[in-house]
């Protein structure tokens, strides 16, 4: 049997370059070690809050609202300078300080345990790259240029977030509380199911009614765009 190649295509042969897997992770609970408590990684340590993470900082001196957070207990500071070790038990790993030497170091470690790390604004140091962000609840796009043009990204997550507006996050909501109504009522095969999942989503009451502020419930999109469907069939649990 012919193993398949491991051999990464190149994109760029003169520079080697081989593009990053695009990949979601669940920070709910885990750990995550911040190198530095700077303003940069103020706002990395609020992003991984916001997802959960169980945030531990080693910095010897950090802003105030990292401090906050500390005395707060959202997050464990250790004031200090980073030593070797720091990052055991660690899932993710970020650095964000000004010192080259601290950077390359927390790299170093990182790789050698393995697991992902990010030095910020230094493509070379990072295993994982951090892209930008639109967000609306379930929803997320996360647009990344590798470090080419951070600032391409951002536009590009700026169209985004005009396309799909805050409602988004309300509508997603519903779309996921029928998907559980449909997964629990309906029985047969999951290609069946499907149809009714992209009928709901072809429906453009429910959106509509989403963007007007006035969404209606789950029960509501059920009884009025699955169950003539599912009488239809005859697959109803």
């Amino acid at each position: 049997m012919t193993m398949p190649s491991n051999e990464c295509p190149r994109v760029d042969e003169r520079a080697g370059y081989c593009p990053p897997y695009p990949l979601f992770i669940q920070l709910a609970g885990q750990p995550v070690v911040v190198i530095g408590a700077g303003e940069v990684a103020q706002r990395k340590i609020q992003t991984l809050l916001s997802r959960g993470a169980r945030v531990r900082v080693v910095a010897p001196e950090a802003t105030d609202e990292v401090r906050r957070l500390a005395d707060d207990g959202a997050i464990a500071w250790e004031r200090r300078p980073y030593e070797e070790g720091d990052l055991a038990g660690a899932l993710v790993a970020f650095a964000a300080t000004s010192d080259r030497a601290v950077n390359e170091r927390v790299y170093a470690e990182a790789t050698a345990r393995p697991m992902l790390v990010n030095v910020v604004d230094v493509p070379d140091l990072c295993n994982a790259i951090v892209p930008s962000i639109m967000g609306r609840g379930r929803l997320q796009v996360a647009v990344s240029t590798d470090g080419a043009s951070p600032e391409t990204a951002k536009a590009i997550r700026r169209g985004f977030e005009e396309r799909f507006p805050a409602w988004w996050e309300q509508y997603m909501d519903l779309l996921h509380e029928v998907r559980l109504l449909v997964k629990d009522r309906v029985g047969g095969p999951s290609a069946g199911r499907a149809r009714l999942y992209r009928a709901v989503l072809d429906d453009e009451r429910a959106r509509a009614a989403c963007a007007a502020g006035d969404a209606p419930s789950a029960e509501d999109v059920y009884a009025s765009v699955v169950a003539p469907l599912v009488a239809a069939s005859g697959r109803e649990a």
